[in-house]
């Protein structure tokens, strides 16, 4: 039995997220109101944290250098802004927190890629909405189970 807390985080949780790790570089498509205007921006970086991931608050937290300065966002998977999480490269890490990475700059700030296949990871299957049976139908066939 679930509890009120659960059913309503239920109804506001997106069908399904893209499988984002630590160690991922990912673009971040997130929508942004100016006035009355409303854009698409990309953020692209480096995934150093992830956190809650089958919680309807499952976080990440991407890393960039922008200007030489460095820049980090937390993005909630399942907000209504965020519009696409797309993985560009997966790196192999054996942290969930990439906090170091923070004080490398240069060539001490890179990570070894791992193959991965782009297309399986980024494409998110939408599952089918079930068809609500009819009770006719229901009480149609527990009749024909019970003459058998």
């Amino acid at each position: 039995m679930q509890s009120v807390i659960q059913k309503i985080e239920e109804k506001f949780k997106k069908n399904a997220v893209v499988d984002v790790k630590s160690g991922d570089t990912v673009e971040v498509h997130q929508k942004i109101k100016e006035g009355n205007k409303e854009r698409v921006q990309i953020f692209k970086g480096l995934v150093i944290r992830t956190d809650r991931k089958d919680s309807h608050t499952s976080r990440i937290t991407v890393r960039r250098i922008a200007s030489g300065v460095g820049v980090e966002k937390s993005f909630l998977l399942h907000s209504p802004l965020v519009v696409k999480v797309e993985v560009t490269k997966r790196s192999k890490v054996r942290r969930n927190y990439l906090t170091y990475m923070r004080s490398r700059t240069g060539k001490a700030a890179r990570l070894t890629g791992v193959d991965f296949n782009r297309d399986a990871v980024n494409t998110i299957a939408e599952p089918a909405p079930a068809e609500p049976e009819t009770p006719a139908e229901t009480a149609a066939d527990a009749e024909v189970s019970a003459e058998k």
